[in-house]
């Protein structure tokens, strides 16, 4: 990828660490995993998050989706294997199913002990993990109306993604109940419409200027300029068990970049719908994944199936990816659509198990189980996976 139409990308995963006998979250895993983790992370970056349970990777700056996918495969091996050593494992989803919301302990710093000081019971229940992809183009000036142009897509970007339909031990209903628990904190979701840097600096000067962030660090909202790099950073994607499925998002994103940068270019992005309509949608793909019916303004009904608008997106996208080298990764969303999520996954296997006499409990056991497995799909196995179910 070169020239005007050059992307560059790179993904955050927020992993849980997990111990392999009891399959519970490890509130003081052993420091040696962090330590394994930095000794061994080459050409990416492993760090420590807001819990100590948690872990984040990040891939190096990748130039193709096959070299995206080859990174995350990397990062999540460095990560299981580090854990391994010291009978731990790593669990990406964006909640643990038998996880409490309470008591985590929390990384020492200062950042993070002052967030506890002021966000409280919100933070308190802040057990999730996120899945953040990077993508950098054009100028700053370019990347603001296309971030803008780029929120109609999140909702089903992120009903690609779902993995956290349980929290505390039971079945919350939705697909993502992640973002309930984000939606307690500040400067979350969908943020406004922005049409140029200037918009976006006077925006984030008055945060400032009213004490209530530093920087844009502290804006969370689902998508955003990146404070650190010239990017643009998604931020409304569940963790994927599967690497497949965020190969998948994330070719999908660069492609939606790719063809709305040329419009951009052109002065043809198309008119922004209502903050207030993708919010809507947001909350129906939080709530139902891939079974959404999204709203639509340009049809009849005013709803389109989300399987009609994931078929009709790729054939949009088909030229951007053919000059991304990604037809086989975008194509891959239809197959998540109409077979489901981990978030189904999930609940269809807590379904079957009870149906088969297992308590709740025990079910859950057997979803915590899954999605071990599925992190570990395509890595290559240093120790006997099977021997644990």
């Amino acid at each position: 990828m070169s020239g005007e139409n050059s992307i560059t990308l790179g993904v955050e995963e927020e992993l849980f660490l997990v111990d392999l006998e009891s399959r519970k979250i490890l509130d003081n895993p052993n420091q040696k995993i962090f330590e394994a983790c930095k000794t061994t992370s080459g050409p990416h970056k492993i760090v420590r998050e807001f819990l100590r349970s948690q872990i984040e990777t990040n891939t190096k700056v990748c130039s193709s989706i096959a070299e995206l996918r080859k990174a995350l495969s990397e990062t999540r091996k460095i990560v299981v294997e580090a854990a391994e050593q010291y009978g731990a494992t790593a669990m990406a989803a964006s909640t643990h199913p038998l996880a409490s919301l309470r008591d985590r302990a929390i990384t020492e710093g200062e950042r993070y002990e002052d967030f506890a000081i002021v966000f409280q019971e919100a933070l308190r229940r802040f057990v999730v993990g996120g899945m953040h992809i990077h993508a950098g183009f054009g100028d700053a000036e370019t990347r603001i109306p296309v971030m803008t142009a780029l929120r109609r897509y999140l909702p089903l970007l992120h009903a690609l993604s779902t993995s956290s339909p349980f929290t505390e031990g039971h079945d919350t209903g939705f697909k993502s109940y992640r973002l309930s628990l984000i939606g307690n904190l500040p400067r979350t979701g969908v943020p406004g419409a922005l049409y140029s840097k200037s918009d976006y600096d006077r925006l984030l000067t008055n945060y400032q200027r009213m004490k209530f962030a530093a920087n844009g660090s502290d804006l969370w909202w689902d998508i955003r300029p990146s404070h650190s790099y010239p990017t643009i950073e998604m931020r409304i994607c569940d963790v994927c068990p599967r690497i497949e499925d965020t190969v998948c998002i994330a070719a999908l994103y660069a492609c939606l970049i790719q063809r709305l940068a040329r419009l951009e270019r052109e002065g043809a992005l198309p008119e922004e719908p209502l903050t207030e309509l993708i919010a809507e949608n947001r909350w129906v793909a939080q709530r139902y994944g891939v079974f959404a019916f999204f709203g639509d303004p340009s049809s009849e009904s005013g709803r389109i199936d989300i399987d009609d608008f994931t078929a009709k997106l790729i054939e949009e996208l088909m030229d951007e990816a053919r000059n991304l080298g990604c037809e086989s990764e975008i194509r891959h969303a239809q197959t998540i659509v109409r077979n489901g999520t981990s978030a189904d996954r999930q609940v269809d296997l807590f379904r079957l198990r009870q149906l088969e006499g297992d308590s709740a409990e025990e079910a859950l056991h057997h979803v915590v189980d899954l999605i071990l497995a599925e992190t570990r799909e395509g890595l290559e196995e240093s120790f006997d996976w099977q021997l644990l179910f």
